[in-house]
């Protein structure tokens, strides 16, 4: 049994206990990146049922929630209790020219991964610059050639 005394963690314990669910304001780790044609994120949600994610996406903005539940346990006196229970949300504003209707969304390991195609006119694309023959004279009107003489 670890028996040890640290202030700061009976401070926060106290105001746990005091303020309730104000403190687990719970946040929710992110890394995006860049694939090819696709972005991808990843949300850390440990401890997550997958029944409580929910995706959404509205006007370019994209909403996570997710819930975890704290286990109600009676006749029990708590010795350590970090683990934050409630409401996890994150929004993101998304830009243009992604398909946001072929938004893929997985979880796995404690991990929410979506994956979001750009939208095919928003993907770089070469374009081809042909050469005009040489002789070939570019046609301008009389009258505006004779307008820029005057």
């Amino acid at each position: 049994m670890v028996t040890r005394f640290d202030p700061f963690r009976e401070m926060d314990r106290l105001a746990e206990h005091l303020l309730g669910a104000a403190r687990n304001a719970a946040t929710m780790p992110m890394d995006l990146y860049r694939t090819e044609d696709h972005y991808v994120l990843h949300f850390d949600l440990p401890g997550i049922d997958p029944g409580s994610i929910d995706v959404s996406v509205e006007n370019s903005t994209l909403t996570v929630r997710a819930e975890r539940t704290g286990r109600s346990r009676e006749n029990v006196q708590w010795l350590a209790r970090e683990r934050a229970v409630g409401t996890y949300a994150r929004q993101l504003n998304l830009g243009d020219g992604l398909s946001l209707d072929k938004i893929d969304a997985t979880y796995a390991d404690g991990v929410l991964t979506l994956t979001i195609p750009v939208a095919e006119q928003a993907k770089p694309r070469r374009i081809e610059v042909t050469r005009a023959d040489v002789g070939q004279a570019v046609e301008t009107h009389s009258s505006s050639a004779q307008e820029i003489q005057s």
